[in-house]
């Protein structure tokens, strides 16, 4: 029988009914963007309320969809953790509400280790590839950015991650100081392919330390200083030419993903796995995509990449709770969110 998933661990509304061999049977995201625009970033109790509004409508829609009864399903998965916090209880305490209206399990999911199980569900679906592990994983959004080494889809062992900004949270406050809108990642990837990646000497931020901790606060100031010069603040009144924005955006884009390749192809080789996984909202990144593909190429190792689809948050992703439903892992109704950034898990 199918379960259905929920997602809602920052911005994006999501239900999906999802088959025993990862069919999809329905589906619903509802955005935030709009909502958030004028702010230039997520605000999180705005998020909260527009979640508040429209759980129910996007199970009801992802339910329809698929044509089952709610009497039909397995069980009902919710992200716990990590995420906004009054993001995520919306979801759960709507998971846990229809846990015991429709008595069904429940089963916690992780949205870390869901996005990189994203990168497992076409090869399952289509039986055109084997396995996602064991694997090298990389998560890269606008709230995280992880290294793992991942055993299997529920055994990760954390390596290392974001000790200040994430990498997306750096794309859109770079898009930002530019005055390029929300959300910032796809219009500073768009400014980027017109610019020159060596026009500014960005620092690449401990890509040479031995451990796998990233940090991208101090490459978000270097931008700040190379357009307004220190201890200026007002990026409303900086008159830059469209050239300029376009060289910074790719020296600033070269940097973040240096980092990224040249850590993920070092966990590649410490750990002796010869596959990496990458998901999250970055994952969409055409540039990463390609420094990716080449390095796999160069270092030999199999490179699996998210659906651009499946990139961004969804409730498909939540199929792994399928895995922790075959070793018999349930949650109990005493549920609670665990939000935050969170390191180790």
């Amino acid at each position: 029988m199918p379960i259905l998933t929920i997602e809602s661990t920052c911005d994006e509304t999501a239900a999906a009914v999802i088959d025993g061999d990862c069919s999809v049977l329905g589906e619903c995201i509802a955005t935030q963007e709009t909502l958030h625009e004028r702010f230039s970033g997520v605000v999180p109790e705005v998020a909260a309320r527009a979640h508040l509004e429209r759980i129910l409508p996007v199970i009801d829609t992802a339910i329809r969809q698929s044509g089952i009864n709610p009497a039909d399903l397995d069980a009902i998965a919710v992200a716990d953790r990590p995420g906004l916090a009054g993001s995520l209880l919306v979801g759960v305490i709507a998971a846990k509400t229809l846990a015991i209206a429709w008595n069904k399990p429940l089963v916690a999911i992780n949205h870390l280790h869901a996005h990189l199980y994203a990168c497992h569900l076409s090869g399952v679906r289509d039986r055109t590839q084997s396995s996602a592990y064991p694997s090298v994983g990389l998560v890269v959004s606008g709230g995280h950015t992880s290294l793992y080494h991942c055993r299997s889809p529920l055994d990760l062992e954390y390596l290392g991650g974001t000790i200040d900004d994430a990498a997306g949270e750096a794309f859109d406050k770079v898009a930002t100081m530019l005055s390029l809108g929300f959300p910032g990642g796809p219009a500073v990837a768009k400014l980027a392919a017109k610019g020159n990646r060596d026009a500014y000497p960005f620092p690449r931020s401990m890509i040479h330390q031995p451990h796998f901790n990233f940090s991208f606060s101090g490459l978000k100031t270097a931008v700040r200083y190379a357009i307004t010069g220190p201890g200026q603040q007002d990026f409303a009144s900086l008159k830059l030419a469209d050239q300029v924005k376009a060289d910074v955006c790719a020296s600033f884009e070269a940097a973040v993903v240096d980092v990224l390749v040249g850590k993920s192809c070092r966990a590649i080789r410490e750990t002796g796995v010869r596959k990496l996984i990458v998901g999250g909202g970055v994952a969409a990144n055409r540039y990463l995509r390609e420094r990716l593909n080449d390095a796999a190429k160069k270092d030999g190792f199999e490179l699996t990449i998210a659906p651009a689809e499946l990139c961004t948050d969804n409730a498909v992703m939540g199929a792994i709770a399928w895995e922790k439903i075959r070793r018999g892992d349930f949650a109990s109704l005493d549920l609670d969110i665990t939000p935050g950034l969170q390191r180790g898990f």
